[in-house]
């Protein structure tokens, strides 16, 4: 629950970026909006974690502000780039979502609860995306995210 703690911190930055550069106040809005409910997500692993007497990350802040500096980046390019690097990264987000339901024990239905209420958002958020005007991000970029993510949650995992 950790790694996804450490996610959703950087999906809200994420988006909070991206809202900053927003051109067009419909993106602008979804993008708040989508922040929003990552902040919800945020609050349900914080909560679990309580339970599970874990805690999280302790590179938290850095994951806010690599994450707010790559949204604004993206925000920066564009809108239809900006809605394709959330396409992308939500893809990759309910990958790595059905991956920890792979793993997580079959009885810890809490924990799943809030897992698959996370991937059904995190879906909504790439198709809003997409129908908004995303582009498809180059196969380099897509990569780069990939690897980025890997060591995040590699990362969030042990520190």
């Amino acid at each position: 629950m950790r790694v996804n703690h450490a996610g959703e911190i950087a999906a809200q930055a994420l988006y909070q970026g991206q809202s900053v550069f927003a051109r067009n106040s419909q993106v602008r809005s979804a993008m708040k909006e989508s922040a929003q409910e990552e902040v919800d997500h945020l609050a349900w692993c914080e909560d679990r974690l309580v339970e599970l007497d874990s805690q999280p990350s302790r590179l938290a802040p850095f994951w806010y502000a690599g994450s707010f500096t790559i949204g604004a980046l993206a925000g920066m390019a564009g809108d239809r780039w900006s809605l394709g690097f959330v396409a992308e990264t939500e893809r990759q987000v309910e990958t790595h979502l059905d991956g920890h339901l792979r793993k997580i024990a079959a009885k810890d239905l809490r924990s799943r609860a809030i897992i698959e209420q996370m991937k059904e958002d995190e879906i909504r958020h790439g198709l809003k995306a997409v129908e908004a005007g995303a582009v498809d991000l180059p196969w380099p970029a897509r990569q780069m995210m990939r690897a980025a993510s890997k060591v995040m949650t590699t990362t969030a995992y042990y520190v």
